[in-house]
C-alpha cells in the first residue's frame, strides 16, 4: 500500500503549507538552509526547474536577486536523518531541512526526479547531434515535456496495477465470503461490493487509456512544435541582424557627411523640424528624423575603421574567501588596504572613468539641438547611463599608481579624444578630459572615498562632472551618485546606485534633478529607477524623466500642470499632464560571453588593448593588470605587490624631500602631475584641468618627462 499512497496526490491541511508544482517541471517551496554556526538554519525560498535548484531569501527576490543554483545533473543526493537531506554539487555540500517528513520525502522525489530528467537530458544532448536543424534547447525543452508525460503515465500505470491487484484480492474474498454466508440478505450486499470493484478498475482503465492518449498527441505534435520554433527564432535572428546593420549604416552615414558632406548627392539639411520647441509633434529624439536625407550615397563614402577586439580570456575560476581579508577592514578607507587581484577586474579607475563615454552619441546629438530644455534631457540621459555597465560588475578596478595616464582615441570611429591622468594617490584622485569634433569637450576631476560598513562596501565619488557646448556655450555641471556593493559577508553580491543628480546649466540656469531610488525589499517600484524633472530658470517644469539606471531612459514633455493631493509634510503634489514619452537612451546587449569576461561591454573590451605610441605611464601597460587579464592570477599578485611597495618608497622618499625642505626653510612643492594643473573653478572650488601637451608630445613621441612608475 506505501506504493499506492506515494502515486495518488496528496491531500492539503488546512494552515499546511506544502510545496507547490508550477506547470510540467517547475516545484516550489520554502526549506531551512544551513548557513552558519552563527545564525544555523535560515528559512529561504526553494524553486527546482528544468534540472536546477535555485534558492532566494524570499519570494520576492525571484524577480531580480538568486542567491544560489544547484545544478542537479552532477549533483548527489543524500537523505539524512529527520526531516534533513544534503546535496553536494561542485565539492560543495548544501544541508537543507523541511518542516516535517512527509514534506522532506516530497522534496527528494521531486529531486530525484528532476536530476533523473537531467541527466537523460544531458546525454540525449551529447548524443543528437546529427538530427537536423532544430536547436538543442527548443529540442531539449519539447523531449523533457514528453518525458515528463510519460514519467506520468508510468505512475498512472503502477497505480492501475495495484488498484487491479488489489480489487482482485477484494473480489477473491468476497467470494470466499459469500460462499460462507447463504442468506440471501449478505449475498446482495456482496454483489453490490463487486459491482463497485469492478467499476472502479474500469474507471482506472479509462483513466489510463485518456492519458496513453493524450500522449499520443503530444508525440503527433511534436515535430509541429520544433518546426513553430525554428521558424520564429530564424525570424528573430534575421530581425536583429538587419536592426543591427542599419544602426551600423546610419552611424557610418551620418559620420561620413558630417566629415565630407560633398562627396554625398541629394543631401541637405532640413531645419524645419527643428526650429520650434512647440511643436508636439516634432520627434527631436529620434536619430533617424535628425539625419532626414542620408539615402543616396556615391562610392567615396565608404569609410574603413581600426578592428578592435570583440573579447578576451575567460575569467578563471579561483576561489577566495572575502571575509577573511574585509573583516579587519570595517570603516576603513579601502584604497589604503592592500588587496589580491582576485577582487579586482583587469582595468584601471582610469578606464571605468573613460567607460563614461560608451554613450558619446548622446552628446552629439545634443550639441545639434537649439532648445536647451531638449538638450538638458540629453545630458541628463547620458549621465545616467555611464551607471548601465555597473549592473553586473561588483568587481573593484585596479587603484591607478600616482602619475599613471590612460589614453582613449576615438577620432575616426566616434570624433573624441580623452586623456586621465592620476594627480593623487591619498586620497585618490584622477582628473579627465575629452575633446570632441563634434561640439562638446567633457572634463572632470573625481575623488573616491570607499569604505566598508560591515555588510557592505560604499563608493562616494567627490567632484564635479563639466561638460561645454562649442556652439551654444551652454555649460552643464553634475556629480555623481553612491555606489554600494552589498552582500560581502554572505550571499551573491549586487551593486545599487542610490542619491540624486542635479544637473545646472550655468549659461541658461535651466535644471534637472534625477532621483537614483534605492532597492527596498518591500518597495513596488521597478527596481533601479531614475525619475526626474527638467526645469527652467523661473522654476516651470518643461519635461518629465523616468527609466531605469541599467537599461533605458525616455522623456515626456509637459502640456499641462496642476495641483493634487497626498503629498508629503500637508503639502500639495504636483500631477503634470504629458504627451507620449521618447526614448531617449537604450542600452546596448552585453557581447555573447560576457559573464565569462567580468560582464564587460563592447568598449570595456577595447579599453586594455594594446596600441602602439601611447605614454609608458598608460594603463594598457601596467604589468600587473595585464597578466590578470590573461588569466595569469598568481603572477599578477607578485607584481601587484612590487608596484605597490615601489609607491610606498617613491611616498616615502618625497616625505623626506619635503622635510629637508622645510628644514631649510625653502618652499614645499608638492607632487605635480604632468598633463593636468590645479584651478579654481567658477564655482570657486579647486579642480584640476588639462593643461595640454599630451596629443602632441604623442605626436612627437617624446615622453622624457613621464616618471617611470611601473
Amino acid at each position: 500500500m506505501n506504493e499506492l499512497v506515494r502515486c495518488l496526490p496528496s491531500p492539503t491541511l488546512p494552515g499546511l503549507h506544502l510545496p507547490c508544482l508550477d506547470g510540467l517541471d517547475t516545484y516550489r517551496g520554502w526549506l531551512f538552509k544551513w548557513t552558519n554556526y552563527l545564525k544555523g538554519y535560515q528559512r529561504r525560498w526553494f524553486v527546482l526547474s528544468n534540472g536546477l535548484l535555485s534558492y532566494y531569501r524570499t519570494q520576492a527576490e525571484m524577480a531580480h536577486t538568486c542567491r544560489g543554483t544547484i545544478p542537479l545533473a552532477t549533483a548527489h543526493i543524500e537523505v539524512g536523518d529527520t526531516c534533513h537531506l544534503v546535496l553536494t554539487s561542485g565539492g560543495r555540500s548544501y544541508h537543507l531541512k523541511a518542516t516535517s517528513e512527509g514534506e522532506c520525502q516530497r522534496w527528494v522525489s521531486a529531486l530525484q526526479q528532476a536530476k533523473a530528467n537531467a541527466t537523460l537530458l544531458m546525454h540525449h544532448s551529447d548524443d543528437s547531434g546529427d538530427e537536423g536543424p532544430v536547436p538543442q534547447e527548443d529540442r531539449a525543452l519539447t523531449q523533457g515535456v514528453l518525458k515528463t508525460l510519460a514519467s506520468k503515465l508510468d505512475d498512472l500505470s503502477t497505480c492501475n496495477e495495484l488498484i487491479g491487484k488489489h480489487g482482485a484480492a477484494l473480489q477473491r474474498s468476497l467470494s470466499e465470503l459469500e460462499e460462507l454466508r447463504g442468506s440471501s440478505e449478505s449475498t446482495d450486499k456482496v454483489k453490490a461490493v463487486n459491482e463497485r470493484a469492478t467499476l472502479f478498475r474500469i474507471t482506472s482503465n479509462a483513466m489510463i487509456n485518456a492519458c496513453r492518449d493524450f500522449l499520443d498527441v503530444a508525440e503527433s505534435h511534436s515535430r509541429r512544435w520544433q518546426k513553430a520554433l525554428q521558424h520564429e527564432r530564424e525570424q528573430r535572428h534575421h530581425l536583429e541582424e538587419t536592426i543591427e546593420q542599419l544602426a551600423k549604416q546610419h552611424n557610418s552615414l551620418e559620420r561620413a557627411w558630417r566629415e565630407n558632406p560633398t562627396s554625398y548627392t541629394g543631401v541637405e539639411r532640413s531645419q524645419e523640424g527643428d526650429a520650434s520647441d512647440e511643436n508636439d509633434e516634432a520627434e527631436f529624439f529620434d536619430a533617424m528624423e535628425d539625419s532626414p536625407a542620408f539615402i543616396t550615397v556615391t562610392a567615396s563614402g565608404n569609410i574603413q575603421h581600426k578592428t578592435r577586439r570583440s573579447r578576451i580570456p575567460d575569467k578563471p575560476n579561483y576561489s577566495l574567501n572575502l571575509w577573511s581579508i574585509m573583516k579587519n577592514c570595517i570603516g576603513k578607507d579601502l584604497s589604503k588596504i592592500p588587496m589580491p587581484v582576485n577582487f579586482n577586474e583587469p582595468l584601471s579607475m582610469l578606464q571605468r572613468l573613460t567607460e563614461d563615454l560608451e554613450y558619446s552619441e548622446l552628446l552629439d546629438r545634443a550639441a545639434r539641438c537649439d532648445s536647451s530644455l531638449e538638450q538638458m534631457c540629453l545630458v541628463a540621459a547620458f549621465s545616467v547611463s555611464s551607471y548601465s555597465t555597473t549592473v553586473h560588475r561588483t568587481a573593484k578596478p585596479f587603484n591607478p599608481l600616482l602619475g599613471e595616464t590612460y589614453e582613449l582615441d576615438r577620432l575616426e570611429e566616434y570624433g573624441y579624444r580623452s586623456i586621465c591622468e592620476q594627480v593623487s594617490h591619498h586620497p585618490p584622485a584622477a582628473a579627465h578630459h575629452v575633446t570632441s569634433q563634434r561640439g562638446w569637450t567633457l572634463w572632470q576631476h573625481i575623488t573616491i572615498d570607499s569604505k566598508f560598513r560591515g555588510k557592505y562596501i560604499s563608493v562616494v565619488p567627490f567632484g564635479n562632472i563639466h561638460l561645454q557646448f562649442h556652439s551654444s556655450g551652454n555649460h552643464y555641471v553634475w556629480s555623481k551618485v553612491t555606489s554600494t556593493v552589498h552582500n560581502i559577508i554572505v550571499g551573491k553580491l549586487w551593486i545599487d546606485q542610490s542619491g540624486d543628480i542635479d544637473i545646472v546649466n550655468n549659461t541658461t540656469k535651466d535644471t534637472c534633478r534625477l532621483k537614483f531610488s534605492p532597492y527596498s525589499y518591500f518597495s513596488r517600484e521597478v527596481p533601479r529607477k531614475v525619475t526626474g524633472v527638467v526645469e527652467d530658470r523661473e522654476g516651470t517644469a518643461h519635461y518629465i524623466l523616468s527609466g531605469t539606471w541599467d537599461d533605458i531612459m525616455e522623456s515626456a514633455k509637459i502640456v499641462d500642470s496642476s495641483q493634487g493631493c497626498g503629498g508629503s509634510e500637508g503639502k500639495q503634489k504636483t500631477v503634470y499632464q504629458t504627451l507620449q514619452p521618447k526614448l531617449l537612451w537604450k542600452k546596448y546587449p552585453l557581447p555573447d560571453n560576457a559573464e565569462n569576461m567580468h560582464f564587460f561591454s563592447s568598449l570595456a573590451l577595447t579599453l586594455n588593448e594594446p596600441e602602439e605610441g601611447v605614454a609608458p605611464t598608460d594603463s594598457r601597460l601596467r604589468p600587473d593588470q595585464r597578466l590578470m587579464e590573461a588569466g595569469l592570477w598568481d603572477e599578477a599578485n607578485v607584481q601587484k605587490q612590487r608596484l605597490e611597495e615601489c609607491q610606498r618608497l617613491e611616498r616615502k622618499k618625497r616625505e623626506v624631500q619635503a622635510n629637508q625642505a622645510l628644514e631649510e626653510g625653502q618652499d614645499i612643492e608638492g607632487y605635480q602631475p604632468l598633463w593636468f594643473e590645479k584651478r579654481t573653478d567658477e564655482t570657486r572650488e579647486n579642480t584640476y584641468v588639462y593643461r595640454g601637451g599630451y596629443w602632441e608630445a604623442k605626436d612627437r613621441q617624446d615622453w622624457s618627462q613621464c616618471p617611470e612608475i611601473f
